[in-house]
């Protein structure tokens, strides 16, 4: 199973950081510049990081160029879920 996550992405942070909300998307700060994808890559590792998962486990569905991006996430929707709460603050 998968699941679809809004994510917004900060580049350009001092550290990176999984968490909180911008709206109803996940906040995913990281240190890598906006420069030929490198946040996007930085982002997506980094979430698979936070859920503990490989990071062949998350993939962009949209929002390539944008700090608002569309992930999906393969795994065991109900492990996954509690782990996004939790990162989201709920």
């Amino acid at each position: 199973m998968a699941i679809r996550v809004a994510i917004r992405v900060g580049p350009g942070a001092s550290r990176t950081k999984v968490g909180g909300l911008h709206g109803d998307a996940l906040v995913v700060k990281v240190a890598a510049r906006a420069v030929e994808g490198k946040a996007t890559e930085a982002a997506l590792a980094a979430v698979a990081k936070a859920l503990g998962i490989r990071r062949r486990d998350v993939r962009l569905l949209s929002g390539a160029a944008s700090r608002d991006k569309v992930i999906e996430i393969d795994g065991d929707v109900t492990l996954l879920t509690p782990k996004l709460d939790r990162l989201r603050g709920s």
